[in-house]
């Protein structure tokens, strides 16, 4: 993906325009690469390792294959996290999750700004992290006309986010925490 001024300014968490070629070219990217994983439902951990990865940008080679289904699958335990599709991602290349992680089903990320989910995280199924926001003054919103912005979220290792919970914009979740279900998560 090449950079844009817009791609920088949404990095930075600036005010940025989402119409810029670059930024729906990468969106139409992450979007084919979701749909393609989705699909994938009953694939090996291999085939959707590499689906994932390809999601996420992440062109590190698959380790050598081994001929045993169960011994070839504990390879990628140390690696990658167990993403449990479907799965909605804005732009992947800004989503980072450790290993052992588990991101169960109907998870959506909107990732303007980095997206970090630490090593040994459990998700339940239906969890949003959104990190794009809009301006409060209608004037200025303008619909898709008007500008966006965005800020970091992080969540430590060994956190556990319950069912149906939403984390904004901005929130740092600390080591160890339990998100309750439903819960929507606004502050640091």
């Amino acid at each position: 993906m090449t950079s844009s001024p817009e791609w920088d300014k949404m990095l930075r968490g600036k005010w940025y325009h989402a119409g810029d070629a670059i930024l729906q070219e990468n969106r139409t990217r992450c979007r084919k690469a979701c749909e393609a994983f989705n699909a994938a439902r009953d694939a090996s951990r291999r085939e959707k390792v590499k689906l994932w990865r390809e999601i996420i940008g992440d062109t590190r080679p698959l380790p050598t294959e081994h001929p045993d289904a169960k011994e070839d699958e504990a390879l990628f335990e140390e690696t990658d996290p167990f993403v449990d599709g479907p799965i909605s991602i804005d732009h992947g290349l800004n989503f980072k999750v450790g290993k052992n992680s588990f991101i169960n089903f109907n998870a959506l990320v909107l990732d303007t700004c980095l997206i970090t989910v630490g090593e040994n995280v459990l998700f339940g199924p239906n969890v949003g992290l959104y990190g794009a926001l809009h301006p409060m003054d209608p004037a200025e919103r303008r619909g898709l006309k008007g500008p966006e912005a965005g800020k970091e979220i992080h969540i430590e290792d060994d956190v556990w986010i319950g069912a149906g919970a939403t984390i904004l914009a901005g929130v740092r979740v600390g080591r160890g925490s339990t998100v309750g279900a439903c819960s929507v998560v606004t502050k640091v």
